[in-house]
């Protein structure tokens, strides 16, 4: 069969260890055969953003910005036990992915992938829940100080007027850590309104959750930003009859237990990090959620929810077999690839990426599985446990028989 053209390329990120060698097994197998593909290609593995002093995620996010659509692998944020793994690094690099979200300044969204022969842990979800997160800010571009003696900490802000503000942030008697976090009342209202369009155009009821009883100023600021937000689209979720509403995380996770699901969840930066793999996890596995983040002006970036499979890829190394799960990878593709189409009205793109999606679905529900979702199946349902190559192989047989 021809390949199906592409007339603009999107941006492709290459990440780090199993990711890496799963991603380069999903453009061979289920891609390349079949979409004469065209990329901005970006190498963010952990040594290359080393080489260039993190320069290229820079030029990743901008990149993304220019083209409209980006898919990236899953990448390493290093931490001291990485500084030790990887001795050439010349500091402790920031997340890409913070990086990358704060030039964008989008809310991610992300929900799992289901099937019917893996049901929740929690046996009264039926439907799915995405977890919108806020992308910029907070722990992920706070500063940290370690401090040895006896003394006062102060937060002093200095505006351009030359005013300054000061609060003491504790005196202390000994050896104490320290961290300042912020956030910006524009990415604030970028949140907001991103959720409120996105519970609009999936027609589902919005919850959004802070501690504004801990932190009565700085979640006491979303609080207000989403209220004063949703006034501007109030009238259409009455129209189509959803909801929104706001209460305290805690409370939140109770009732996000409880219910039946079938709802975006609006978590601030940290919370959507912690929540959405509580949900996938819950759901089946951390390899099933897909991940989209939206920018205001609507540029998109795709991504599995995950980390890089370490353990795997030191077997890999070892040159053993894994069965390591590629489907959120594989999703990150396909949602780049039907976003591109949908810009430039390429309609065979779109379909590429609903049968390919469709060809995973019929491995799965064939009983061909990775390692992880074996285990999941209900009672009664046969299910073999296959390697990543196997899998990914069955699933182009199926998009062969579908194409």
């Amino acid at each position: 069969m021809e390949k199906i053209k592409m007339t603009t390329p999107l941006v492709e990120m290459d990440g780090d260890e199993m990711t890496r060698i799963l991603w380069a097994m999903i453009k061979e197998q289920l891609i390349l055969p079949f979409v004469d593909l065209k990329t901005e290609y970006y190498d963010l593995g952990l040594l290359h953003r080393n080489e260039t002093e993190d320069r290229v995620t820079v030029e990743a996010a901008n990149a993304t910005r220019r083209l409209g659509v980006a898919v990236k692998c899953a990448t390493i944020t290093p931490n001291k036990q990485r500084m030790e793994e990887y001795p050439q690094l010349t500091q402790m690099w920031k997340s890409p992915n913070g990086t990358i979200r704060s030039i964008l300044d989008g809310t991610v969204f992300r929900a799992p992938i289901l099937i019917d022969s893996i049901h929740p842990v929690v046996k009264n979800w039926k439907k799915p829940i995405t977890i919108a997160r806020h992308a910029y800010g907070d722990v992920y571009k706070s500063v940290d100080l370690y401090t040895t003696e006896p003394g006062e900490c102060v937060l002093t802000f200095r505006g351009r007027s030359g005013a300054e503000q000061t609060v003491s942030v504790q005196k202390v008697d000994g050896p104490a850590v320290w961290q300042g976090q912020h956030n910006k009342e524009s990415s604030i209202r970028s949140f907001a309104r991103s959720c409120f369009q996105y519970a609009i155009d999936t027609r589902q009821d919005l919850w959004f959750s802070t501690k504004d009883t801990i932190a009565k100023v700085y979640d006491g600021e979303f609080k207000r930003v989403f209220e004063e937000e949703f006034e501007n689209y109030k009238a259409a979720f009455e129209k189509l009859g959803i909801t929104y509403f706001y209460t305290l995380i805690d409370d939140a996770v109770a009732r996000v237990i409880r219910s039946e699901g079938g709802f975006i969840w609006a978590c601030k930066n940290y919370d959507g990090d912690v929540m959405s793999d509580m949900v996938s996890t819950a759901f089946g596995s951390l390899a099933m959620m897909t991940s989209v983040l939206v920018a205001p002006d609507g540029t998109t970036e795709y991504e599995a929810a995950h980390g890089t499979v370490t353990k795997h890829y030191y077997k890999h190394l070892k040159g053993e077999k894994t069965s390591t799960n590629p489907m959120a990878t594989i999703f990150a593709w396909t949602g780049a690839l039907r976003k591109r189409g949908q810009l430039d009205g390429l309609t065979d793109l779109e379909n590429f990426a609903g049968q390919l999606e469709g060809a995973c679905f019929d491995t799965l529900n064939q009983g061909t599985m990775t390692k992880d979702l074996v285990g999941l199946v209900d009672e009664g349902v046969s299910a073999r446990a296959v390697t990543s190559e196997a899998f990914i192989a069955a699933i182009r047989e199926n998009l062969e028989k579908r194409l």
